[in-house]
């Protein structure tokens, strides 16, 4: 981005300061710019200091060169992230900001700071902010070149990534440099919104494009000319109110506000960014601010510590408003006490909570978020989401948030489009800024603001709220100006390093990566991606993109499709493949279906099995039909193989683990589209926006039997831990026999998808010697199936090679059952709780 003065061209530069030395958290400031000049790509740089000016186009200050480039230029690189470095600039000493008492304010004095988890006897409860209490710091950047020797294909690419890395390594020295390091520029919360000190409380709101701006609210019967604002000059607008003479807040906790914006597209009332709560109020359409700043004996008080991170993650998906057996809009409270529960006796490890960011519209299942900074208020409060956490870190679950950075709602009355009268505030204008299929706005990540916002965001909810990490939702889209969109990725690595990859994205990706892991050491971070961007689950240090574990999204696809074709058409060697190809020393997180395959419109893997027939014959009572019969069979084996052989996690959506028999369909009206085309609703039902989890619960349906697999063999992973395990080998892929068997940890799985076919004596391959035994049986009836192998049967190895394994062992093999194999030595399996 570059503007024009007097017919030079400018590079814009980001929000600059001096860091001040001794305060912990980097301050606002009053200084001025220093641009960078040039004639062109040879001529020397000259920098001199000016006050920041915006474009009338663009009103934002960009940083990172925002050209995405295959590889570094070998011409003169002017671009305003390299002249950061350059020597000799010239910067005026920053003036710090003030409050109205006359009082420089520095981070730690703020009140609205996130308290310390407090232990009941009153003092600072340090166990529970996480495993590794003490000064948390993000490490320097490394050399970035580690990725060369876990890959060297990557050599071939190696000016495309130092190019990157060192956009990032520059991102890292500016941020440090003018802003104190990435734990003082990732809390903006402390001083842009609302900040309440012992004198009042003061507003704060980045809007360039403003021309002029009042806070306006119940506090001042929405008068817009009672409490105008002050403009700096980086758009920064700003007010303090000080508190009544009685001492209370000028504006009562609990209370409505907005900002009014004269904009260059007339006058506009909006929720402040940086919310920390918002509601729509009955009868209304649009949301409403709510200052939210409750007294102390209303605010709740973590009790529990975080727990470690599991080396095995277990996933439970949900969504907390679809969480209720019965047709309504479920709450925190009722999620804490009823499906908490629920979740840690099926055996998952982790909770990933999904719609938490408030979105006004509940069908978008939460992924067109208005409001980032504010939890959703159709499911309660603040402290009941706080209460609902700690309760799962009681229970020994970690809480992961399904965080929406790739793209933000269209709603120009609830959120950030168009906020503050321009289209390039928080995003790219145009249509780079806007994604046609998803009908929302994508965010300029090489903006110096939109960098502060998103990664102040990511903490605000692990410091806030004790999150344990986050799944980064659409990443994809974020990493190519494309989005993935009508694309097909075959792994051919000019599809990752080229034109098309989006720099100033990843480089964001590797700073809350960075961010979240040096502050925050036990936090997980998902990146859902589906294009196997290599180096992606890589340490940034080592030149990666530093995620914990890529969403395996793969596997549910390669499953869909073969639920399309009869079983004689499945592919045993294409199972295997889809299932055991990722990268070396990259996690991935497996699944077999997710919240997405649920949805009206598709069909979850037990209705692609019994469609119709689990209507009608899922009762005991009632004799069952080959339909049910094999569907339930291979419900079980496809989610036991894609646990065992896809990857170092495992994810369920709620509901699934028992074959739910009904889609998601959120309330709707009728609509007709802008071409006119009418898309019928259903009433504004809720009656498909829920969980029948009494389903499998009731032992008289056939559900029951499918959700007591699903907690075997989560209790069976967490037993011998399979999925870390460092020993894997698949020795059998047989597709006349229809076999699969591999070696996960000691374990032994043996798979047989053959419809009618059983085998008696059947040989197959192991590494460790000694006696073996059942540990877990799909054909069991405790798990809704026909008891064909005996469980005190005793399994002895003999020497030999077969497929090419030392030793091997005798079995029988039912048709459509997985049994699991484990040495004698070995822990017992779980007992029906």
């Amino acid at each position: 981005m570059v503007h024009t003065l007097s017919g030079v061209r400018l590079a814009t530069l980001p929000y600059i300061h001096k860091p001040s030395g001794s305060s912990s958290h980097g301050d606002w400031r009053n200084s001025s710019l220093s641009f960078m000049i040039w004639k062109n790509n040879f001529a020397s740089c000259k920098i001199f200091a000016q006050k920041s000016s915006y474009d009338s186009d663009s009103r934002s200050a960009t940083v990172a060169a925002s050209e995405d480039v295959p590889v570094p230029s070998t011409e003169t690189d002017c671009s305003a992230s390299s002249l950061l470095e350059t020597p000799g600039a010239v910067l005026t000493d920053p003036k710090p900001i003030q409050d109205s008492d006359g009082q420089l304010m520095s981070c730690d004095e703020q009140e609205s700071v996130a308290a310390s988890p407090v232990a009941e006897d009153g003092k600072k409860d340090t166990e529970s902010s996480g495993a590794s209490p003490g000064p948390r710091t993000v490490p320097p950047p490394g050399s970035g070149q580690r990725i060369y020797d876990i890959d060297p294909l990557l050599r071939g690419f190696d000016g495309h990534l130092d190019y990157r890395y060192g956009q990032y390594k520059r991102m890292r020295e500016a941020i440090d440099n003018y802003e104190g390091g990435l734990d003082a520029f990732s809390c903006g919360y402390e001083k842009l919104g609302f900040s309440r000190s012992a004198k009042g409380i003061t507003y704060r709101e980045w809007a360039p494009g403003a021309q002029s701006a009042s806070l306006i609210g119940d506090f001042n019967n929405w008068n817009p000319n009672a409490d105008v604002m002050t403009q700096n000059e980086f758009g920064v607008w700003e007010i303090f109110l000080p508190n009544n003479v009685d001492g209370s807040p000028a504006i009562p906790h609990g209370s409505r506000v907005k900002v009014r914006m004269g904009t260059p597209s007339g006058t506009k009332d909006s929720i402040p960014a940086w919310i920390k709560y918002s509601v729509q109020s009955p009868g209304e359409i649009p949301y409403n601010g709510i200052y939210y700043d409750p007294p102390e004996e209303e605010k709740y008080v973590f009790r529990h510590p975080q727990p470690r991170r599991p080396k095995s993650l277990r996933i439970y998906e949900s969504h907390i408003g679809m969480s209720s057996t019965e047709p309504i809009i479920n709450t925190y409270a009722n999620f804490r006490d009823d499906v908490l529960p629920r979740i840690k006796k099926l055996g998952y490890n982790a909770v990933q909570i999904m719609a938490i960011q408030e979105h006004s519209y509940y069908a978008s299942f939460g992924y067109h978020v208005t409001n980032f900074f504010a939890p959703s208020s159709r499911f309660g409060t603040p402290e009941d989401l706080k209460s609902l956490i700690d309760r799962a870190h009681e229970l020994g679950l970690l809480v992961l948030m399904d965080i929406v950075h790739s793209h933000a709602s269209n709603n120009v009355l609830d959120g950030l489009n168009m906020f503050d009268g321009t289209d390039s505030h928080y995003f790219h204008s145009g249509s780079r800024g806007y994604h046609w299929m998803w009908d929302s706005r994508l965010f300029n990540y090489g903006n110096w603001e939109v960098l502060r916002f998103l990664l102040s965001n990511a903490r605000w909810w692990l410091e806030e709220y004790k999150f344990d990490g986050f799944r980064f939702d659409g990443v994809t889209s974020m990493m190519y100006t494309h989005h993935g969109l009508q694309v097909g990725f075959t792994g051919n690595y000019n599809e990752y390093f080229g034109f098309a990859t989006d720099v100033d994205a990843l480089v964001y990706l590797m700073l809350v990566n960075d961010m979240i892991h040096g502050l925050y050491p036990e936090a997980v971070t998902i990146g859902e991606d589906v294009s196997g961007m290599p180096t992606f689950c890589i340490p940034v240090q080592d030149g990666g993109v530093g995620f914990d574990y890529r969403l395996h999204m793969a596997i549910a696809d390669k499953w869909i499709e073969l639920l399309k074709k009869r079983d004689e058409d499945w592919k045993m060697v294409d199972i295997v493949h889809t299932l055991a190809n990722r990268r070396w020393l990259e996690k991935c997180v497996a699944y077999a279906e997710s919240h997405d395959q649920a949805l009206v419109g598709d069909k979850t893997i037990a209705f692609w099995l019994m469609d119709k027939d689990m209507y009608d014959f899922m009762s005991f009572d009632r004799p069952s039909t080959p339909s049910i019969d094999r569907g339930i069979a291979l419900h079980k084996m496809i989610r036991l193989i894609t646990m065992g052989l896809g990857g170092e996690g495992y994810l369920n959506f709620m509901g699934n683990e028992f074959g739910h028999p009904e889609w998601i369909d959120f309330p709707r009206a009728d609509q007709y589209l802008p071409n006119g085309k009418f898309i019928p609703g259903n009433n504004n039902s809720y009656d498909k926006c829920r969980r029948r989890f009494d389903l499998g619960d009731a032992d008289y349906l056939r559900y029951c039997g499918m959700q007591e697999f699903d907690r075997a063999m989560q209790h069976l992973e967490e037993k011998y831990g399979f999925m870390t395990s460092e020993h894997q080998y698949v020795s059998r892929k047989d597709e006349g026999d229809r076999m699969i068997v591999f070696e996960r940890g000691n374990l032994v799985f043996v798979f047989n998808f053959h419809w009618t076919s059983s085998y008696f004596d059947y040989r197959i391959g192991c590494l460790k010697p000694g006696k073996y035994k059942i540990v877990l049986d799909s054909d069991d009836p405790l798990f809704g199936g026909y008891s064909r192998l005996d469980h005190k049967a005793e399994y002895f190895s003999s020497e030999g090679w077969y497929d090419n394994r030392p030793r091997s062992f005798l079995v029988y093999a039912p048709s459509r059952t997985a049994v699991v194999y484990a040495p004698e030595d070995e822990p017992e399996p779980v007992e029906k709780l």
